[in-house]
């Protein structure tokens, strides 16, 4: 019987207290868990360790959760990231997520939503397949294509990365090719958990997402903007 190699998650946070619930419940939830309490040894630990997951407090000795957040994906360690904070500024979660974290959450926080939402990440980050196997659930659009199932995309051949909610967000708008999406649709399906209407997580990863798929972000010829409603994909011909 071959048995399944248990996730680790990395814990920063600068409370003890904080980080002994977490560990405790997180083993509870047969995850593995390292923890540190700065921001510089999370960057170290983050490399060295190469957790799965990373739950990431925003205020931090040394160096604080934005920057941890940037300095990791600049070195191109797309590692799904959970930032935590006290705060409920509505521009720490905007910044925090247009720097590549893929949740966010505001203490004080129950350690059965943490759970629930480390779960959740993994299982839309998913785990990378073998890319020789044949894919059957292939969606294309012009030079665009998309591989759901092996986590893999492609722009004129040329592989594309994204963070997991990057990927998630482009294969539901493949999916639903020239159908007129509402922001509030796209959290619903995208964000499957309350994200109290925060339709401004759903621009930003819009944003992301023409970054590297479009020719010219001012003029996107893949992700429409409907004016007052939300956004299109338009099937693009070969």
């Amino acid at each position: 019987m071959t048995m399944t190699k248990q996730k680790k998650i990395l814990i920063v946070d600068d409370e003890q207290p904080i980080r002994t619930l977490l560990e405790y419940n997180l083993k509870q939830a047969q995850y593995e868990t390292v923890s540190v309490a700065d921001g510089e040894e999370a960057v170290r630990q983050a490399e060295l360790e190469k957790p799965d997951l990373i739950l990431l407090d925003l205020m931090l000795p040394k160096m604080d959760g934005i920057d941890v957040c940037k300095t990791l994906r600049q070195r191109g360690v797309d590692i799904p990231i959970i930032m935590l904070t006290a705060k409920g500024d509505e521009l720490d979660k905007v910044l925090g997520l247009e720097i590549g974290a893929d949740d966010y959450m505001t203490k004080p926080f129950s350690p059965r939503e943490v759970v629930a939402r480390v779960k959740a990440v993994l299982r839309r980050s998913g785990d990378p397949v073998d890319r020789s196997e044949e894919d059957n659930g292939m969606i294309s659009s012009g030079a665009l294509t998309v591989h759901p199932e092996q986590y893999g995309a492609y722009l004129d051949k040329v592989e594309l990365e994204f963070t997991p909610k990057e990927f998630e967000l482009l294969v539901y708008f493949m999916q639903n090719k020239n159908r007129v999406l509402s922001r509030d649709q796209l959290l619903s399906a995208v964000w499957n958990y309350d994200f109290a209407g925060d339709t401004r997580i759903v621009d930003v990863h819009v944003s992301h997402l023409r970054e590297k798929i479009e020719e010219n972000t001012k003029k996107p010829t893949f992700i429409k903007t409907v004016r007052g409603i939300g956004y299109k994909f338009e099937e693009q011909k070969v």
